[in-house]
């Protein structure tokens, strides 16, 4: 039986510490998924001219990396819906997120 592990973020301007995050999070399971803000949800969170980077072309990004092994894309302002509906075995989360707003008991905080 496979692990899954989540982790999600907006990945407007990919830079080294995304790729820390998800190859970080890759090696605590067997298959990652990454939960991505749309345009629309990006927008709402970071604001006008937010994202720099469209949604599709984000995606792409992500798809090409090794470790990364499937990308959903979801329009909610937080992925509490998306990580309902996977279940992940663990769930990998940047530092700047708040464990009590996470609902979930399977968290591995990431500070680089």
């Amino acid at each position: 039986m496979r692990s899954v592990v989540f982790t999600n973020g907006v990945f407007d301007i990919l830079h080294v510490g995304h790729i820390e995050l998800l190859t970080t999070a890759r090696a605590l399971g067997d298959y990652l998924i990454v939960g991505m803000n749309s345009d629309a949800s990006t927008r709402a969170i970071k604001g006008p001219p937010r994202p720099f980077v469209g949604q599709e072309e984000r995606a792409a990004m992500l798809r090409a990396l090794r470790c990364v092994d499937e990308v959903i894309i979801f329009d909610e302002p937080t992925p509490d819906r998306l990580i309902e509906e996977i279940q992940p075995d663990i769930l990998v989360k940047g530092g700047d997120w708040p464990v009590e707003q996470m609902g979930v008991d399977h968290i591995l905080m990431y500070e680089p």
